[in-house]
């Protein structure tokens, strides 16, 4: 029976290597052609984020783009961004700010913040990243846009990986990360988005409102990002950006506790996808899951290193094939050696958040 579960977890992992994960091996950045250059706006919100806009507002300011502006919307913060945002407009004529008052009425977190963003800019292509974030080159907004070549785009998926330090936790953090991407954008270019990451991602200011903002998803504090791009992408509206020029970085959390912290706030909407997305993203990780458990079982119980040998080979032999060239893109490539190791601690991660799950209602943004 162990053998028959470990045949089926092997399978099923291999056709979403093969028929999903492939997609975004293969894909080539342009293939819609390109885009002439609209007017951008980039919206980023910021709570206490005084020093992070001061090492990376200045990479977005000076964009190498004929049209634009940056929107930061000053949620309340208390650490002198009021001032540094003040002396930036002094010297950025394209920055616009808006504040946000303390005021109890205003207590509603990151997505009322970005709702006054998308209320204040000035044109229908926006353009979102963080904070704490970074452009890869000074063509982000080109290529970024380059996505609304293909007519009918209302959505833009992009990439943020993290920066490479040293230590197993960053090692596990862009490894972690390098995983979401690949999903999200392989299941975009199958038809089938159901997410992106707030750190960079574009869609059009009339989607925003024709999708109501965020009123069916108010009520939570995550899921600005996510739970949005659940609600309004399709196979038709939804296209990505995967080049290097595209992305934005990130630094990762320092500790273990901090990182599990964000990611139980960004892990607590999951519930909330529509039914299919749930059903393939938890089919894969589960057969990912029965995998390692009957691989482990059985190499302690009943060795045949035959069988054990081809269903691993297989796993792991297609799951680099298919992976490296996708991490390298993605500032991940020197993990490649440690793939069987820090895929065995990814399932081990989502296995133990998914049996200790988190309420939306009780995350905090800052």
């Amino acid at each position: 029976m162990l053998y028959l579960l470990l045949f089926a977890a092997t399978l099923v992992q291999l056709a979403y290597y093969l028929f999903i994960y492939r997609k975004l091996f293969s894909y080539r950045e342009g293939e819609d052609g390109e885009a002439p250059m609209q007017p951008v706006s980039v919206i980023v919100a910021a709570r206490n984020e005084a020093g992070n806009l001061e090492s990376y507002l200045p990479a977005i300011l000076t964009q190498d783009y004929p049209d634009f502006e940056v929107i930061v919307v000053n949620d309340r913060s208390y650490d002198g961004t009021a001032e540094l945002l003040k002396e930036l407009k002094e010297q950025y004529p394209g920055l616009r700010v808006v504040d946000i008052p303390e005021n109890d009425k205003y207590r509603q977190g990151k997505k009322f913040a970005l709702t006054m963003g998308v209320k204040a800019a000035a044109h229908e292509l926006l353009l979102f990243t963080d904070a704490d974030c970074r452009p890869l080159s000074p063509f982000w907004i080109k290529n970024m846009q380059r996505g609304y070549a293909h007519a009918g785009t209302e959505i833009v998926l992009g990439a943020s990986p993290y920066e490479k330090r040293k230590g197993l936790l960053n090692a596990f953090i862009r490894y972690e990360t390098f995983y979401t991407a690949i999903n999200y954008l392989s299941f975009a270019l199958a038809g089938m988005p159901y997410m992106g990451v707030g750190r960079n991602l574009s869609y059009k200011k009339s989607l925003f409102f024709k999708q109501k903002g965020f009123a069916s998803h108010l009520h939570l504090r995550s899921g600005d990002d996510d739970l949005f791009v659940n609600r309004a992408a399709d196979s038709g509206n939804t296209r990505i950006a995967f080049s290097r020029e595209s992305q934005t970085v990130s630094k990762a959390e320092l500790t273990w506790g901090d990182y599990i912290r964000q990611k139980r706030r960004h892990q607590s909407v999951g519930k909330y996808y529509r039914g299919k997305h749930k059903f393939f993203l938890s089919l894969h990780a589960c057969a990912a899951i029965l995998f390692y458990a009957c691989l482990f079982t059985l190499s302690g119980i009943a060795w045949d290193p035959v069988f054990l040998g081809v269903a691993a080979g297989s796993k792991w032999l297609v799951q680099y094939i298919v992976f490296r060239p996708v991490m390298k893109r993605m500032k991940a490539g020197d993990l490649w050696l440690f793939l069987p190791f820090l895929d065995l601690l990814y399932h081990i991660y989502i296995l133990i958040m998914n049996l200790t799950p988190t309420s939306p209602e009780n995350v905090q943004w800052k």
